[in-house]
């Protein structure tokens, strides 16, 4: 990445958070720095969607300003809403209002390829359009800087209590204000700089994605083939788990877990059933623990070794070994180990993806997304039994080799997250003066 050198001199403001700018910039409200400033339209449903006009909406900009228009509102808008509306290439949009404060504030910049749509904006986004002395694509990297954002975001909790902004609130925005020519420069600059930073992103996050599909792969492989390449194979009689080891056995749940029903446990510690972590002991806070207290009596005890699953999200992968006796919610289900069964093992089984399909097919629901599996349902399901020796092994073995798949992809994100440390350090170092850029290179 580019060593950036300081500005040969600087002068001070009266802004807390930006101690200093070069001595021959300038500090603006955003407002003295735009020709328009304009809330959007919404108009009514169209008869045929296909026939209406485009309202790009917050759900359209992406956290980091890109364009992410997958599927577009259309609405019917009259000529009046459509002129005043249309968008042309250099304006911004801003997300003024969100549940989410993360999304509040972020800012896309209208490409030429954008006002090829002939589209307009709703009344959730607010419309800036540079004036002749600023350069929209310096004031769009403002707004998505840390500098930015965070005089949004206090704009829109401190004023209104909610996460709403206004076009006043954002005309309040105060911005460090360089010459045209440096403004056109250091959009230019970090136009260039993030595209190489979001590549080196992208070939991580891929790198990220390549290591899940290994582990799932590994992890299939094991529970389902074995350790030895070379045993001899047998049909398993079950279509989604095919050839199997000639000396494995295929049982119902039924004959490999009973379930467990035990309430009124108070003093054990709650649980938790995740999609991605299993089960686990659960944190809570001083408040949430008095308001669930008085209903501890209802929930269910595992013991240390039980299989525990949620009944509505077993489909996904909600079920783990307990690591120590404690409560789950009385909604899930706790399925004890006889004997000759490591439950670890069956963890893995439940949790890979041909698994998961055929717990939803004995899962029942009023939605597809609502699905339960109960225990009469869960006792019915076939699953491969295999030596209780060859259990442990597969356990040990994928134990050993998840963990070290899991070192690597923590190595990976630490990366990624560094990345964008650095990217979001570099734009706001650039759009504040502490760093000089003269060209694109």
């Amino acid at each position: 990445m580019p060593s950036l050198r300081p500005y040969p001199s600087y002068r001070k403001t009266d802004l807390p958070w930006l101690a200093q700018i070069p001595a021959h910039w300038d500090v603006k409200r955003l407002k003295n720095a735009l020709s328009r400033n304009d809330g959007g339209v919404w108009g009514g449903d169209p008869i045929n969607n296909d026939e209406g006009t485009i309202v790009l909406r917050s759900t359209d900009v992406g956290l980091g300003g890109e364009w992410n228009i997958s599927d577009p509102a259309r609405r019917n808008l009259s000529a009046t809403e459509f002129q005043a509306g249309r968008l042309m290439a250099g304006d911004l949009l801003v997300t003024k209002s969100s549940g989410s404060a993360l999304h509040l504030g972020k800012t896309a910049l209208v490409t030429p390829e954008i006002e090829d749509l002939n589209c307009c904006f709703s009344n959730f986004m607010q419309r800036l359009r540079a004036s002749d002395n600023f350069s929209p694509e310096y004031i769009y990297w403002i707004m998505n800087s840390t500098i930015g954002r965070e005089q949004l975001n206090y704009f829109g909790s401190t004023t209104t209590g909610l996460n709403n902004l206004t076009g006043t609130l954002m005309g309040k925005l105060f911005i460090a204000a360089p010459p045209l020519p440096e403004q056109q420069a250091i959009a230019a600059y970090l136009d260039h700089q993030t595209a190489k930073i979001d590549a080196l992103i992208a070939k991580k996050q891929r790198l990220l994605d390549l290591l899940a599909e290994q582990r799932a792969a590994l992890i299939s492989q094991a529970v389902t083939k074995g350790l030895n390449s070379d045993v001899m194979m047998k049909d398993s009689g079950v279509t989604w788990l095919g050839q199997v080891p000639s000396h494995w056995e295929v049982k119902r749940n039924g004959s490999l877990f009973r379930q467990r029903d035990e309430r009124g446990n108070p003093d054990l510690p709650l649980l938790n059933v995740s999609i991605h972590t299993g089960v686990s002991l659960r944190e809570l806070s001083t408040d949430h623990v008095e308001q669930i207290a008085s209903d501890w009596s209802t929930y269910k005890r595992a013991c240390k070794g039980d299989i525990a699953f949620n009944k509505m999200r077993m489909w996904q992968g909600a079920v783990g070994v307990a690591p120590i006796d404690g409560l789950v919610s009385s909604d899930y289900t706790v399925a004890i180990p006889f004997n000759n069964v490591v439950s670890q093992y069956y963890e893995y089984l439940f949790r890979i993806d041909k698994y998961k399909i055929e717990i939803n097919k004995y899962s029942h629901g009023i939605v597809p997304d609502r699905n339960r599996l109960y225990w009469d349902q869960f006792k019915q399901m076939l699953s491969i039994y295999p030596p209780f020796e060859e259990q442990k092994k597969i356990t040990d073995y994928l134990d050993y080799q998840t963990k070290r798949l899991t070192a690597l992809a923590t190595k990976v994100e630490t990366a990624i997250e560094r990345l964008r440390e650095y990217r979001a350090a570099l734009i706001s170092s650039v759009v504040t003066g502490k760093a000089q850029v003269k060209d694109e290179g």
